[in-house]
């Protein structure tokens, strides 16, 4: 549909809208591609644990909004429990004006919550770095701390070890 709008927009001589609703639609894959991977590697170890017996339940709730900073963050929660334990973990974007804006300049925002162990908590955000979107640690000291795959390793086994 934005490709069509974008396509309507420059045949109607509108290049400043076509040109938003390319970005638009390039940014929104960007986010889609990072929460995919953040989703699917914590997914992944989770599989990982369950192979070495540790039964890790994982509920996943499509579509899924929450706060941050006083702006509607629409996109996916995931949730991986282990006995009482729980990390819960969600990730999305402002979707319409009404839903506020990002701030910081991030592309996406996510959320991971660990039931009972705060200290754990981490709340990221996803940039562009050069060509790549890379996820960073949101923190008080403005920090640029990139989230890789080791760190959501952290997060799975702090679920099933703590």
């Amino acid at each position: 549909m934005l490709a069509e709008a974008s396509e309507k927009a420059r045949s109607g001589n509108r290049h400043d809208v076509a040109d938003y609703l390319e970005l638009k639609a390039s940014n929104d894959l960007i986010r889609l591609t990072g929460v995919k991977w953040l989703f699917e590697t914590l997914t992944e170890h989770a599989a990982v644990a369950n192979r070495s017996s540790a039964a890790v339940a994982i509920e996943r709730t499509e579509p899924h909004s929450f706060s941050y900073r006083g702006a509607n963050i629409v996109g996916t929660s995931l949730s991986f429990r282990y006995g009482v334990r729980c990390l819960t973990v969600e990730a999305g974007w402002t979707r319409t004006p009404a839903d506020g804006f990002m701030r910081g300049g991030g592309l996406a925002f996510a959320r991971l919550r660990h039931f009972g162990i705060p200290k754990a908590n981490v709340d990221m955000a996803l940039f562009m770095n050069g060509q790549k979107p890379v996820w960073q640690l949101l923190t008080e000291e403005r920090t640029a701390e990139q989230v890789n795959s080791h760190a959501l390793i952290a997060h799975i086994s702090l679920l099933i070890e703590a």
